[in-house]
């Protein structure tokens, strides 16, 4: 599906080793010719990590799509009724996140911009990267993979041996995820070995 003109979410939590990884896709949506609007957790927002300054991110993130960030909830709640997306991505999607996504706790800008776009009928594309998708929280994976409105970017282990339980997106397979996912269908294989 053609991406010109389409109004795009693009969720980030707070998986910090995997912001690099999302920017490329990001700025790939805007190539394609989507309005892409930029929604941060709290975490995001305001967390140095050896990754690198929370500041620093923003500011990428901001020049990519040439908006302002949405960083709180209400200016997330918005993107619902008065100001409706055709999808929302959120990626990297950490497993805490998943975790209150998939039991309906929305307590962060990118989950309410989520379950205004659901409300609406509209796709949900997620690009998990979490250390224990395999573990405890392969329940809120299954629970959301089963559920109406929600695509995954293919995803695969990251590091099986070291990190048996870890799942990670590939994030180069976003902008095609959400291209099928506007048709209403799930890009496959979901299951793919991991490259960085």
């Amino acid at each position: 599906m053609d991406l010109k003109g389409k109004r795009i979410g693009f969720g980030v939590t707070g998986s910090h080793c995997t912001y690099e990884a999302v920017f490329g896709p990001m700025e790939r949506l805007v190539e394609l010719g989507a309005e892409v609007v930029p929604v941060v957790t709290y975490t995001v927002m305001n967390v140095d990590t050896k990754f690198g300054k929370a500041k620093d991110h923003i500011e990428r993130i901001e020049s990519i799509t040439g908006k302002k960030v949405i960083s709180t909830m209400p200016e997330a709640e918005p993107l619902g009724p008065q100001n409706p997306l055709d999808c929302m991505v959120i990626a990297p999607l950490t497993g805490n996140s998943m975790s209150k996504f998939a039991n309906a706790q929305t307590d962060s800008p990118p989950l309410m911009a989520a379950k205004a776009t659901m409300r609406n009928g509209a796709p949900v594309v997620l690009g998990i990267s979490t250390n224990d998708a395999l573990g405890l929280n392969g329940v809120n994976l299954m629970r959301l993979m089963a559920s109406k409105y929600i695509y995954f970017v293919p995803y695969g282990q990251d590091d099986p041996y070291k990190k048996p339980n870890s799942l990670v997106a590939n994030m180069e397979l976003l902008s095609d995820t959400v291209s099928l996912a506007l048709e209403g269908k799930q890009l496959q294989p979901i299951l793919v070995p991991f490259s960085e």
